[in-house]
C-alpha cells in the first residue's frame, strides 16, 4: 500500500481450474480514482482478473478488498461496483429509460431518486433524446452510451469494463474513447478496463498492467510503459508499427555487433553488459534517422564522420501523415517511420542511425531489459 489510499487491493490471488493455474500469486493495488488498463493478448488472464474482482468468479486463494473492505466473498451486488460488458446486453423490450432504471427499481429506490440518476447519467453521456426509444433503434455506439449508463446511475465507487468498445467500428471506437476519458476526468471514479487494444491503453490509462500467461509482466505509466519496456514481450506487444528487434552480441568496446556491423551504445539509459553478452537491440520506427547512402561524411544519421549502418530499402508503406519504410540491416528486417513526403525509393541504398537513448537492450536469454 502506498500513502495514496487504495481503492481496489489484490493480494496473493489465485485462480485455478483442476491441473491449470489461471491466476498465480497475482497483486494490484489500485489507487483512489485511478484509470488502471489490463491490457494483454487473448488468454493472458486479463478478464479473468477483472471478473474475480467483480465477484463473478469464485478464486482459488487469495484475497479482493474495495475501499478498505474484504469483498472475497461477497456477492456482485454488495461490492459497490458498476460493470460494463462488451456485449451491450440491454432488455430489448425496454426504452432506454427503462434499462437506466431497471436496477435501481429492483433495489427498492425511491422514484424520484431513480429520475434523478437517469437525468444525470444521461446529460454525462448525452443521451437525454434517446430515454424514450428501445434498443433496435439506436446505433451500436448509442446502445454502448447506455450501457455505460445503466453502470454509472448504480452511483458506485469503482467501474469496471470488458472490452466495451471491441464491437464497434474504428471509427465509433475512437469517439467513445474519448467519452471514456472525459467520464472518468468528470467523476474521478476508480475505473479498471480491460482491452487487447494498446491503443485504447495508452490513451486512457493513468498505468497499464501487461499481462502474460496469468502473470503481471510490468505496471508502470504509459510513457514508461513505452519508453522503457521490462522485457522482450512488453516491448514487442507496445508499439505499432513494432519495435525492431537485433540480434547481437557486446562487443570489446562496449558496442552492440551485429554481422561485422558496430553500434556504440554511448548514451544509453541502462546498464551495458560484459562484453560476450548475447542480447537483442529494440528500436522503434520513429528513433531511426535515415540518410542516402551518397551522402559525404558527417551528412548521415550518425553523430560523426563516417557514421550511418548501410541498409536497402525493401518496401515503402504509406500511411497517410507518414511513411514506413521497411529495410534489411546485417540480414535483419528494420523500420524507419518518415515523413510522407520522403525523397527515398525502393531498392535505394542508405544509412540508418538510431537514437540509442531512447532505445531498449534486452538480455537474449533472460529476456529482461538491461
Amino acid at each position: 500500500m502506498t500513502a495514496m489510499q487504495t481503492s481496489v487491493a489484490v493480494k496473493d490471488l489465485e485462480l485455478a481450474y483442476g491441473s491449470v493455474t489461471v491466476l498465480n500469486g497475482l497483486n494490484l493495488d489500485i489507487a483512489e480514482g485511478e484509470f488502471i488498463v489490463l491490457l494483454g493478448p487473448s488468454g493472458c488472464g486479463k478478464s479473468t482478473l477483472l471478473n474475480c474482482i467483480a465477484g463473478l468468479l469464485d478464486i482459488t486463494d487469495g484475497q479482493i478488498w474495495i475501499k478498505g473492505k474484504n469483498v472475497t466473498w461477497e456477492e456482485p451486488k454488495d461490492r459497490g461496483i458498476g460493470m460494463v460488458f462488451q456485449s451491450y446486453a440491454l432488455y430489448p423490450q425496454m426504452t432506454v429509460r427503462g434499462n437506466l432504471s431497471f436496477g435501481l427499481k429492483n433495489a427498492g429506490l425511491p422514484r424520484p431518486e431513480i429520475e434523478k440518476r437517469i437525468a444525470r447519467a444521461a446529460e454525462i453521456l448525452q443521451i437525454e433524446p434517446l430515454l424514450e426509444r428501445k434498443p433496435a433503434a439506436l446505433s451500436g455506439g448509442q446502445r454502448q452510451r447506455v450501457a455505460i449508463g445503466r453502470a454509472l446511475v448504480r452511483d458506485v465507487d469503482v467501474f469496471l469494463f470488458d472490452e466495451p468498445l471491441s464491437n464497434l467500428d474504428a471509427k465509433l471506437r475512437s469517439e467513445l474513447r474519448v467519452e471514456i476519458k472525459r467520464l472518468h476526468q468528470q467523476l474521478r471514479n476508480t475505473m479498471i478496463y480491460v482491452t487487447h487494444d494498446q491503443i485504447e491503453a495508452l490513451t486512457l490509462a493513468d498505468r497499464i498492467a501487461v499481462m502474460r500467461g496469468g502473470y503481471i509482466q510490468q505496471l508502470a505509466d504509459p510513457k514508461t510503459i513505452y519508453n522503457r519496456p521490462a522485457n522482450l514481450f512488453v516491448a514487442g506487444f507496445i508499439g505499432s508499427p513494432a519495435m525492431t528487434m537485433l540480434k547481437g552480441r557486446i562487443d570489446a568496446a562496449g558496442a552492440f555487433a551485429m554481422d561485422g556491423l558496430s553500434v556504440p551504445l554511448a548514451g544509453y539509459n541502462g546498464a551495458v553488459p560484459p562484453a560476450g553478452t548475447e542480447a537483442i537491440l529494440g528500436v522503434r520506427p520513429e528513433h531511426v534517422a535515415i540518410a542516402p547512402a551518397s551522402d559525404g561524411p558527417g551528412d548521415g544519421p550518425g553523430d560523426g564522420p563516417g557514421d550511418g549502418l548501410p541498409a536497402t530499402i525493401d518496401i515503402d508503406e504509406p500511411m497517410g501523415s507518414d511513411s514506413l519504410l521497411w529495410m534489411t540491416i546485417a540480414g535483419q528486417p528494420i523500420s524507419a517511420r518518415i515523413e510522407a513526403d520522403h525523397p527515398f525509393r525502393q531498392g535505394q541504398p542508405v544509412r540508418l542511425g538510431f537514437d540509442i537513448p531512447r532505445c531498449s537492450l534486452f538480455d537474449r536469454k533472460s529476456e529482461q531489459r538491461l
